[in-house]
């Protein structure tokens, strides 16, 4: 039997949000939190404004014109010069249409909805925002300026292939899309989604010295190294679980699910099914386990 390990990872649940109010978080960093609250989406998608006058817009958020409405109404005649889209889940990037159209900011982002795979030759199954493809595609490492502000791009595939985080240098705060939230634990889910990626880019989060999180889900995560760490530990005690299933024969994830996730909400039981099946992806690629089949979310499985 596998020693499960403790998991130290504590979120906060008490993220208050007023829809439609811009909130000054710090001296360049203002929010804004669209009216989609739902099981993957905690109490909103959270729009963020960066710096005065000219500013960007990470994540504009879902196709809501009330919502984009209520951005350009607070902004009071702001220019709005950049979008920034940390990936392209439809509570993130699709309003980047209605944003354009209004003030002709252009959109920076990896690419469009499974780039991150395409570049490696596979395809994924639709289920994105594949309308989305950006004006100005941005890689690891590139650098995007404005007026007073400059945003550094990190590429941090595994909750989505194309999914990129934002440091703002000026206040060393990061925007961590949906790769590192501050109410739940992300959703890894194959075939854009990849366990392994998501453990390299938490590995890679880690080691940076970032003063704060601005998560698009959740309240702003102080201390962001212990708290992605926690998220590691977190990840290795889901994978300690399906091992120790394996071990008392529990061979299918569907068997897992009703094992590891007592009182689970049932509209979140396939976001458990998928994020168990990106841990076996992993682990059988690893030879650790194996199946009679082939991979599949509905195959048996067994130790090595």
């Amino acid at each position: 039997m596998v020693k499960q390990k403790k998991t130290n990872i504590t979120f906060n649940q008490d993220f208050k949000c007023e829809y439609g109010v811009l909130v000054q978080l710090s001296p360049m960093v203002r929010r804004i939190v669209a009216n989609n609250p739902g099981p993957y989406t905690f109490k909103g998608t959270g729009t963020y404004i960066i710096g005065s006058g000219k500013v960007a817009v990470i994540d504009p958020g879902p196709y809501d014109k009330k919502h984009v409405a209520a951005m350009l109404k607070a902004l009071n005649g702001e220019e709005i010069t950049h979008q920034l889209i940390t990936h392209t889940h439809i509570d993130h990037s699709p309003a980047a249409k209605l944003v354009k159209a209004h003030t002709g900011a252009e959109t920076y982002g990896f690419g469009p909805h499974g780039s991150g795979k395409y570049s490696k030759g596979f395809t994924v199954e639709a289920g994105g925002d594949m309308e989305f493809i950006p004006d100005v595609p941005v890689k690891d490492g590139d650098e995007i300026k404005g007026d007073n502000w400059s945003i550094n791009c990190i590429h941090t595939p595994g909750h989505t292939s194309n999914h990129l985080c934002f440091h703002l240098a000026e206040e060393n705060v990061l925007f961590p899309g949906d790769h590192v939230m501050g109410w739940s634990t992300t959703v890894v889910s194959p075939p854009d989604g990849n366990m392994a990626e998501y453990m390299d880019s938490l590995r890679k989060l880690s080691k940076r010295n970032d003063r704060i999180y601005y998560p698009t889900h959740g309240a702003p995560i102080e201390g962001p190294q212990k708290f992605v760490r926690g998220i590691t530990v977190h990840r290795k005690m889901r994978e300690s679980q399906i091992l120790n299933c394996l071990d008392k024969e529990i061979s299918t994830i569907s068997l897992m699910v009703e094992h590891m996730y007592k009182g689970l909400d049932s509209r979140l039981i396939g976001a458990a099914k998928h994020s168990i099946f990106a841990h076996i992806i992993d682990l059988s690629n690893r030879r650790i386990i194996k199946t009679q089949d082939k991979i599949s979310i509905d195959s048996e499985y067994s130790r090595i």
